[in-house]
């Protein structure tokens, strides 16, 4: 090119070659929601967009069965135990939140975000009816994280309970 120097053209090569690669690239992945940093409101989204891929009605958040779903989440991470029973049954801990509904949980431990926990029980036939089950009608959700510095086979606890008339459980 007349007029342009080697080093002149060497730079506006690179600016040119630079800008068509920032266009080219794909964006950055969103960061993944932390249990830090979860709303009722992102857990509310997370849990009814997954029903609404499946062809499901989205659930309605219902605070007895977060508060039951949090005893579960905490009593995990204190034992550092995945079970749905560790001394307390789901049916005694629903009733304890003051929730006498139809009930069926989902339990999961050492996943870092609630996407995660949420493609394990997809992954999970009796996990994936109890997330979609179109019986339930209302949900909630907890976690728990063993205290830093103690030895953790999983570190987080997730616990989900859906809720819903035993009316509809009938037939």
């Amino acid at each position: 090119m007349p007029g342009l120097s080697r080093r002149s053209f060497v730079l506006l090569a690179s600016a040119l070659l630079l800008s068509g690669c920032s266009v080219a690239m794909a964006p950055a992945p969103a960061p993944a929601t932390t249990p830090g940093q979860l709303s009722q409101s992102a857990i509310v989204s997370a849990i009814n967009s997954v029903r609404a891929q499946n062809g499901r009605p989205p659930l309605l958040y219902n605070s007895k069965l977060e508060a039951a779903a949090r005893s579960q989440a905490n009593l995990m991470a204190r034992k550092d135990m995945l079970s749905h029973n560790l001394g307390v049954t789901l049916r005694q801990r629903v009733s304890e939140a003051g929730y006498e509904g139809a009930v069926g949980e989902n339990v999961a431990g050492g996943q870092k975000t609630l996407a995660q926990a949420i493609q394990g029980w997809l992954d999970s036939p009796a996990h994936r009816n109890t997330l979609l089950s179109t019986r339930f009608t209302e949900f909630g959700l907890a976690y728990a994280a063993v205290g830093p510095g103690r030895k953790s086979r999983y570190g987080t606890y997730w616990a989900f309970i859906a809720g819903g008339s035993f009316e509809a459980w009938k037939n």
